[in-house]
């Protein structure tokens, strides 16, 4: 009978033991589980009303102006005049998200957050000899408009899409369609796609020249 008494009084112990360790969540963890709970968060898919774009380039993405056939540098673009890179990038990404999403005016109110991490086209030297890929890479976050809160978690889209060499290249360009032209319809189209159906975009087979497009 004492035997049975100690066991019963040990289990009871243990039992409140676990009660305690299960509710005495850290402050950290409470609001970790509470800002889960609270902030509406958006499924992998649904209808969104994109009320506004937001892009930004971060000052850090180093910028290369080799004229190299595969320059190091996160920014590698010749597509306009010298300049601001950093902002030059942003406004072909503003143009493209913008576009991808004109027609997106029904569902869940959102700002569409794009972070820029990539965005590395062809030099003068791989676009007027072998060409080569046009490699981007960038962050997607639904916001909501009126707190900013995330609807949904940051995403990472890369977009890789063939860049014309030798007399393509040069034909392209007489038919108007440059480098800027072809990467804007492209990033249009990509997100286009991944705000309908999340992972529906697929990169086209590039053969040899995605061994450049890795990052």
């Amino acid at each position: 009978m004492q035997a049975y008494r100690t066991t019963i009084r040990t289990l009871t112990a243990l039992a409140l033991a676990l009660g305690v360790s299960a509710c005495a969540a850290t402050p950290e963890n409470a609001v970790t589980r509470a800002a889960t709970m609270d902030a509406p968060q958006a499924p992998a898919s649904m209808a969104v009303n994109i009320k506004s774009v937001r892009v930004s380039v971060p000052e850090m993405l180093a910028v290369s102006e080799a004229n190299s056939y595969y320059p190091a540098g996160d920014i590698v673009w010749r597509g306009d005049p010298a300049g601001d890179r950093h902002a030059q990038v942003a406004a072909i990404f503003q143009e493209a998200m913008t576009r991808g999403t004109q027609s997106m005016k029904s569902g869940v109110p959102a700002i569409l957050d794009v972070q820029v991490q990539r965005f590395h086209a062809q030099t003068e030297k791989a676009r007027y000899s072998v060409g080569g890929v046009h490699d981007m890479a960038f962050l997607v976050t639904l916001r909501d408009p009126a707190s900013g809160a995330a609807l949904s978690q940051p995403r990472r889209i890369k977009a890789a899409l063939k860049g014309y060499g030798g007399s393509e290249a040069i034909a392209a360009e007489q038919r108007g369609e440059t480098q800027k032209v072809r990467i804007t319809e492209h990033l249009a189209s990509v997100i286009q796609q991944e705000l309908i159906a999340p992972g529906s975009y697929k990169p086209e087979n590039l053969g040899l020249m995605a061994m450049f497009s890795s990052n």
